[in-house]
């Protein structure tokens, strides 16, 4: 996919301010640290991850989408009432009907002409909203588009933290929940428009295209589902989904590097969905790249879902490590498996 003229115009996070560390995490499974003979410490080792966010109780995944939206309009030089398709592309959503996406367009308060849904896809739904976007940019439909994705993991991690203390599991049983205990909770949002929109020398953060593909063959090995009613549950085969994501990611990137003429040597930074320290060093060796144009979030956000890699394109351009001209190849995968990579030049 190639795209001319879609920029994003603004980006914007926000985040929880209830802090819980990795170490507070293990404190809570002591009991069973302690029957397993588990070193403490193993989860930050493991992953990188020293802390993660948590939305305070009762917070929907629309109250975390409407905050970031609002944030990204009031960096925005357009108006509310110009956007014409929102967009909610969380894993989290508010219920199965109506589309989370209504609750959150009410909260902001965006026009009533604006076509409005929610696109989900594990930790791709916001790429995969982009995508969307300026397609219907790139054809005319619109000109001005906000996605937005607020997710909350805390019910996640409660809930796992909860099965791990209350069923009698060995070491071989508690792997596929260690993963969960690596997911914190976040919200970002951008408003993505047509470059005519932009006044005379504005700053054009373009979306020059992209390369999609799937490996459906692997959908089980992540699954996450509801747990009663207010909670989630989720199990992953962490290191085949390790596995087959490289190998996913090797074919998309030999693609993606053809379609767009971004490589090793012209990309000038690259963003990757946040999982941890070993997925990243895996990830760059397995794609010949060099791990000092890395930027990572990982380390205090911890895993946040599709809201991962954008927030951290965000903190990238707020630090100064994404500024004007520089070109940014935006590496993203989720369960499924899907990968996405999009050629980003800010």
């Amino acid at each position: 996919m190639k795209f001319a003229s879609t920029c994003i115009e603004s980006l914007a996070v926000a985040l929880p301010d209830e802090i819980l560390t990795t170490a507070q995490v293990e404190e809570r499974l002591r009991p069973l640290y302690e029957r397993l003979k588990l070193p403490f410490g193993r989860l930050e080792l493991m992953t990188g991850i020293r802390e993660r966010r948590v939305w305070p109780a009762g917070t929907r995944p629309s109250d975390a989408s409407a905050a970031a939206g609002k944030a990204a309009l009031a960096k925005s030089g357009l108006r509310a009432d110009q956007v014409e398709l929102f967009i909610h592309s969380a894993v989290c959503r508010d219920m199965m009907e109506p589309a989370t996406a209504s609750f959150a367009h009410r909260k902001i308060g965006l026009p009533a002409r604006a076509q409005i849904f929610d696109v989900s896809n594990a930790c791709l739904g916001f790429l995969n909203s982009l995508t969307v976007a300026a397609g219907l940019i790139e054809s005319g439909q619109i000109k001005c588009a906000l996605i937005v994705s607020g997710e909350n993991g805390g019910p996640l991690v409660q809930q796992t933290l909860r099965t791990l203390l209350e069923q009698p599991l060995d070491r071989n049983g508690i792997k596929p929940y260690f993963a969960n205990l690596t997911i914190g909770s976040g919200a970002v949002g951008a408003v993505v428009c047509h470059e005519s929109l932009l006044p005379s020398g504005a700053r054009r953060h373009r979306l020059l295209g992209g390369v999609a593909r799937a490996a459906t063959e692997h959908s089980e090995l992540c699954q996450g589902d509801t747990h009663g009613a207010d909670a989630l549950a989720m199990q992953t085969d962490s290191e085949a989904l390790l596995n087959a994501g490289l190998a996913l990611a090797r074919d998309t990137w030999r693609e993606f590097t053809t379609e767009t003429g971004y490589d090793a040597i012209t990309a000038d930074r690259f963003v990757c969905h946040q999982v941890g320290s070993t997925h990243r060093r895996k990830l760059y060796e397995a794609l010949g790249l060099d791990l000092a144009k890395d930027f990572s979030t990982f380390e205090t956000l911890g895993n946040t879902g599709s809201v991962a890699l954008p927030v951290t394109l965000a903190r990238a351009v707020e630090t100064g490590a994404v500024r004007e001209g520089t070109k940014v190849g935006l590496l993203g995968i989720g369960s499924g498996l899907n990968c996405l990579m999009l050629a980003l030049e800010w």
